[in-house]
């Protein structure tokens, strides 16, 4: 079975991941794999799976996926963008395939299923948290927006799926997940100084938005003012979304976001001071 769907897979050392990410799409008759210099065995992988490899040094989510787009040329208008430790299932399969036959829509958001130690996170995984992922060539375009990407369409454009995939973002431990999210804080914190140094306005009618992408964006704008922002983070993560009824998997994911963001507010904090520190020099 072929959906007319191309799709598109980010990676950097996924020996461990890409066999079963690549597994799940193997209805996809165009699949193509980014790379960004891995030195395991992923490229091998990629070839022996049958993918169309291509290869960039990474800079960033939105980069990557727009070069991709801009550079390379798919079978398919339609277009999946996924990582390699995310997995599609069946039912989103049938879901997506059903949606791009008569659709009115250039772009769909897509909820994920975070999952830790054999676990889906349910609640404190803030379930479902959306993300546009299918889109239709030439009309859809991704952002940088700290160290993650936003689809640059207007909303009216942007339909909704039911079913999603699962995301196995800790299949390579704690300690990658620790080096990936130190990495992530320095970008975070750079767009938090961007963001307030801008004087950028909350708009607080997006709380109440009919799009869900909306409505957590004008969280995350409040999250930047807020005072003891990794304590917050962690009480409304675990007591105000029902992370601990995700058991001992929601107490260690709500802790590992509450020591992510201390790491961003230290960051920003750390470049602050470097700034400072350079205006006097001068």
């Amino acid at each position: 079975m072929s959906v007319s769907v191309s799709v598109l897979i980010l990676t950097l050392n996924e020996e461990l991941n890409l066999p079963a990410c690549i597994e799940a799409v193997s209805w996809c008759d165009d699949i193509v794999v980014l790379d960004s210099f891995s030195t395991d065995k992923t490229v091998e992988i990629a070839e022996k799976y049958g993918a169309r490899l291509y290869k960039r040094k990474f800079d960033n989510f939105a980069s990557q996926r727009n070069y991709a787009l801009e550079n390379i040329t798919f079978k398919h208008e339609w277009i999946l963008h996924i990582d390699a430790d995310e997995i599609i299932t069946d039912e989103l399969m049938s879901e997506i395939e059903q949606n791009i036959r008569t659709s009115e829509y250039d772009a769909f958001q897509i909820p994920s299923k975070t999952i830790l130690f054999g676990k889906w996170l349910r609640f404190s995984g803030m379930y479902p948290t959306y993300q546009v992922r299918l889109g239709r060539h030439p009309f859809f375009r991704f952002k940088q927006v700290g160290h993650g990407q936003r689809e640059n369409i207007d909303y009216s454009k942007v339909g909704t799926l039911k079913n999603p995939y699962i995301h196995y973002s800790f299949l390579k431990g704690i300690d990658d997940w620790f080096e990936k999210h130190n990495r992530y804080s320095q970008m975070e914190a750079e767009e938090t100084i961007r963001h307030m140094s801008e004087s950028r306005r909350i708009v607080w009618l997006d709380l109440f938005s009919s799009y869900p992408v909306c409505r957590r964006r004008a969280l995350k704008a409040i999250s930047y003012r807020l005072p003891f922002r990794p304590i917050f983070r962690f009480f409304y993560m675990y007591f105000l979304r029902l992370g601990f009824l995700d058991g001992s998997a929601g107490l260690t994911y709500c802790c590992l976001i509450a020591v992510y963001e201390y790491m961003i507010v230290a960051k920003v904090k750390e470049q602050r001071a470097k700034s400072r520190d350079e205006r006097v020099a001068r």
